[in-house]
């Protein structure tokens, strides 16, 4: 038993002032916002400006200079030869003439900031945002670098970041869990469920699938034979569970097993719970609005376009915020599905404004929605936006409409719980292919790293021993990136 726990187990009097000056010693004692039930942080490490997180995913990676980061050296030199000045390496054959973006840009809000006309939404909220421009990833292959982003590995086996934060913090909510994840309808993302597993971490740490618009969006929630009636389920949850504690107390120390009994339990809770906070019927029209969700529309064209991309993005956006309301932690929304055709992700090889076009579109309009709701009911100042991708595009061609991978820049933003908007912290260079600042680059380390510090948590003490090896979140790496910091 270590100090601290010795001095929680004297209770009041002596104990009580010792664990205090203790804690008082160690940096741990204040903390505005506290952990919810059954977290691994029981004091937080410093005071919190945050305590939820939403974590949006194109997957396919989505092109900065066609996006956030405007290049009008793109533009002044389009079709020439490229000539980066140094040997390049690309995934396929994206080595054509540069190529300037096929959107337009304009600047919006008091910060001024170029945004493409696909992510036009976005510049009523822009001054809310922290763009970093200076990010840089590890590989060009799609399921490495969707790792690194998801977990801080580039390889399986770690813990998706919201495990991490259900782990440090706990539930704000018994009746819903602490980690959901919104997929693509169409499909999952490179890796899938690996995402957001929750690795050694306690199972019960992983994210759970909801599936907004759809006719079954939690799988296996609630039984569907006629014959089964609402009395006779619970008398069947209470005998399970009853045989599930018996069963237990012969195999202490599975956390499987415990794991997969709780997954139980909150089943049962969620089967009132869930549909209640997944049901978007009794949303005013002006709150539908501002989601994109007031089209009346049933039915899509079959090609990709921006009404149906509209409509999948800002409903996951609406519910995020539903859920989110009601307690859970974090609440991680995807866009796009691994690779297919005709293209459904971001993966644009061949056109990048067939598709970039309609999911941009889609992204933005959910999420400015999303942005300006969670203000509007006071939520923002305490609920951090994460912006990513696996990495970003080349500035030069790939055919003739496409663009290569380019992981050695991409683009992040950041909103809400204490990050300062209207701010631009680290640029690429004139063409967008690396950073301007080659020795000084942001990495995901430094992303989660922000993230855990603006929760209350110092991610150098967040840690769990794993085959001899201390692990955490942000590996051996991770700066706080104080320039974007309230």
């Amino acid at each position: 038993m270590d100090r601290r726990h010795f001095l929680q187990q004297l209770g009041g009097g002596f104990g009580g002032l010792a664990l205090a000056g203790l804690l008082q010693d160690d940096g741990l004692l204040a903390a505005s916002i506290t952990p919810g039930v059954g977290g691994a942080v029981r004091v937080l490490h410093h005071p919190a400006k945050a305590k939820r997180v939403v974590q949006l995913f194109m997957a396919g990676a989505a092109s900065h200079i066609d996006l956030f980061d405007h290049k009008p050296a793109l533009e002044k030199h389009h079709g020439e030869k490229a000539d980066f000045g140094e040997r390049v390496e690309t995934f396929q054959n994206g080595l054509g003439p540069w190529m300037k973006s096929p959107f337009a840009f304009q600047r919006y809000g008091e910060s001024g900031k170029a945004l493409s006309e696909v992510v036009a939404p976005l510049g009523g909220v822009v001054d809310e945002m922290a763009f970093i421009h200076n990010l840089v990833g590890k590989t060009g292959v799609h399921s490495q670098a969707t790792y690194l982003q998801a977990t801080g590995f580039n390889r399986p086996g770690f813990p998706g970041m919201g495990c991490w934060v259900s782990y440090a913090l706990g539930s704000m909510n018994e009746n819903l869990p602490t980690f959901v994840v919104l997929p693509d309808r169409r499909g999952f993302g490179s890796n899938g469920p690996k995402n957001w597993g929750a690795a050694f971490l306690p199972t019960r740490h992983q994210g759970t699938i909801i599936r907004p618009g759809t006719e079954n969006p939690i799988a296996d929630l609630a039984p569907h034979a006629k014959y089964v009636s609402r009395q006779g389920d619970a008398k069947a949850l209470e005998l399970l569970a009853r045989l599930n504690r018996e069963h237990l107390q012969t195999r202490g120390g599975d956390s499987r097993l415990e794991a997969r009994i709780r997954s139980y339990e909150l089943a049962a809770k969620m089967q009132l719970a869930a549909p209640e906070a997944l049901d978007i019927s009794h949303e005013s029209k002006h709150t539908l609005k501002m989601y994109g969700l007031d089209h009346g529309q049933t039915t899509f064209a079959k090609d990709i376009n921006p009404l149906e991309e509209t409509d999948y993005f800002g409903r996951k956006c609406l519910v995020a915020r539903r859920l989110l309301e009601r307690g859970v932690r974090f609440v991680q929304i995807w866009s796009g599905n691994d690779n297919g055709f005709p293209r459904r992700n971001w993966d644009s090889h061949e056109d990048i404004k067939r598709d970039h076009g309609p999911l941009a579109l889609g992204m933005s309009r959910g999420a400015a929605g999303l942005i300006q709701d969670l203000r509007q009911r006071g939520m923002l100042d305490d609920t951090i936006i994460l912006w990513t991708t696996e990495f970003g595009r080349m500035p030069s061609t790939q055919g003739s409409k496409g663009r290569d991978h380019n992981p050695y820049v991409f683009t992040n933003w950041l909103c809400g719980g204490g990050i300062k908007g209207g701010v631009t912290h680290g640029e690429s260079d004139q063409w967008g292919y690396k950073p301007l600042d080659r020795i000084n680059p942001t990495q995901v380390y430094d992303i989660h790293a922000t993230i855990l510090h603006l929760l209350g948590i110092d991610h150098r003490k967040l840690s769990v021993r794993h085959s001899g090896v201390d692990r955490r979140l942000t590996d051996v790496h991770g700066h706080v990136i104080r320039e974007i910091l309230a």
